[in-house]
């Protein structure tokens, strides 16, 4: 084969996947139509999870000094409330300002680091599969190439053409409204919170530059294909808070809808699908690159095991099963915020909305609900189901990044993350069993103080942060097999 797996899709998605593949010792390639990598950044902001993600593979020092951290962030820009990070059960309870194409840099930064080939002017035009693999037909520079694979995975946008090529779906609901966003190397920061506070986002970017995002109740049923002309931004801008903001030295003008779909599912045989190739929605929430990131790091362990032979039966199906789910709420739950966002710039619905948006701007007062949403969208409360009826309440959910007390000194469960394999944690004085290529067994003498970790002697952490497993048996012959059992059904190492 030319590669073991060939990514298609060089934006955070596809080089978050590719870095976990090659951490695997896997050999993958990645491609991107495009012939240098995005200049403008549709997204600006990692959330609390995606953070996490990065502080497991010893990468969050480099984003964190990248970008600019917030205490939360907004449900909708029609509330005046935040969603409040500070309080989640995290090490990082803040959102990261950080332009989608710095966040790309890092992130190929750290895939030059592993050894990951980046082909960029190389499009894939087909892809076909069999039993024994996959093939892409690409086209690039040097003229068209095939390229034999044991899987492709398509990160190549909403208008995927690997999901195309598989024959998936991608049901969903048509664009009703539009929003225009701009990039200006000229703006009067004095008029920075009054477009705020009148539903503008306003957010100033690394480079100098500043973004402005407007929802003109004129123009909210434009097309998002018509081009946008600077004059329009400021008669928009002048229409929705009264002042053009003194805008000028556009860098970048876009339009863009509130089309929702989410394909049909995330893996057809050899071909599987992640980020906006998978799930496309409004941006509000800011959580489409952060799904995204996301997705890639549940596929990236699972599939390194199917190439490399060792995944137990069905492993490979749990990223549909896993991922699916995450991205319906997402997609349900942006058609919710957009809602809010359109209602109020309707006529007819102008008072009602605003009516509306006073009580969930109570409710968000409230620390639950706060607390809720929060968990919601920065994705710390993503929990997958457990395989079995009789699963310790914690399998599925993430681990927290708690302080642990080892023979080797002091450390915290992200820590023993960093090179991707499980981790075996055992808790008290006793020991575990040896550690494996696959699994890194460690054992805690004393560990953070936690209710959720009460009564609990062993834990088996997932690469991806998840829990596979957890017990609170102290029963030594009871705990080996269980022990064993769990080692078998998602390591597939026998142990005894």
């Amino acid at each position: 084969m030319d590669t073991e797996v060939l990514v298609v899709g060089a934006g955070p998605t596809g080089l978050l996947l590719a870095c976990e593949l090659a951490l695997a010792g896997v050999r993958v390639r990645v491609v991107d139509k495009r012939a240098s990598p995005h200049r403008e950044s549709r997204a600006l902001n990692l959330h609390p999870r995606s953070i996490e993600l990065m502080d497991m593979r010893g990468l969050a020092g480099r984003f964190l000094a990248a970008g600019r951290t917030v205490p939360g962030w907004q449900f909708a820009v029609s509330l005046k409330r935040r969603l409040d990070f500070t309080g989640l059960d995290t090490r990082h309870p803040y959102a990261l300002l950080l332009a989608q194409a710095r966040t790309e840099a890092l992130l190929a930064e750290r895939a030059r680091e592993l050894g990951v080939e980046v082909h960029r002017g190389c499009e894939a035009v087909a892809v076909g599969q069999d039993a024994h693999g996959a093939v892409a037909g690409l086209s690039g520079p040097g003229g068209p190439v095939t390229i034999r694979c044991a899987y492709v995975v398509g990160c190549d946008g909403g208008r995927s053409r690997v999901r195309q090529a598989a024959g998936i779906g991608f049901p969903g609901t048509r664009e009703s409204m539009s929003a225009v966003v701009g990039d200006f190397a000229v703006a009067d920061h004095a008029c920075n919170e009054r477009a705020r506070q009148h539903g503008v986002l306003v957010a100033r970017l690394e480079s100098g530059l500043t973004r402005f995002v407007v929802m003109d109740p004129r123009r909210i049923r434009t097309p998002s294909s018509e081009p946008v002309t600077l004059e329009e931004f400021r008669t928009s801008l002048r229409q929705v808070c009264g002042t053009d903001c003194g805008i000028g030295e556009p860098r970048w003008l876009s339009r863009f809808g509130n089309t929702t779909r989410l394909a049909g599912t995330y893996r057809r045989g050899r071909v599987l699908l992640a980020g906006d190739a998978a799930h496309v929605h409004f941006p509000v929430g800011a959580q489409g690159l952060n799904t995204g990131l996301q997705d890639a790091m549940n596929l990236g362990w699972k599939l390194a095991a199917a190439v490399r032979g060792w995944a137990p039966p069905g492993l490979l199906d749990t990223y549909h099963a896993e991922r699916h789910p995450v991205g319906h709420a997402v997609t349900a739950g942006t058609r919710a915020q957009t809602l809010l966002v359109e209602l109020p710039l309707t006529e007819q619905y102008g008072l009602p909305a605003e009516l509306l948006c006073e009580l969930l701007d109570t409710l968000l007062g409230m620390s639950e609900v706060n607390r809720y949403l929060a968990g919601r969208i920065s994705a710390l409360d993503t929990a997958y189901p457990p395989s079995l009826p009789d699963a310790d309440p914690l399998t599925g959910r993430r681990m927290p990044d708690i302080d642990l007390t080892t023979a080797a000194g002091p450390a915290r469960v992200y820590e023993l993350l960093r090179d991707g394999r499980f981790v075996l944690l055992h808790f008290g004085e006793g020991t575990g069993p040896d550690e494996s290529s696959r699994t890194r067994a460690v054992t805690a003498r004393r560990h953070e103080a936690r209710s959720d970790l009460d009564g609990v002697s062993a834990v088996l952490v997932r690469p991806d942060g998840h829990i596979a497993w957890a017990t609170r048996t102290t029963d030594p012959r009871a705990l080996n097999a269980e022990r064993a059992e769990a080692l078998l059904a998602w390591t597939g190492t026998r142990v005894g």
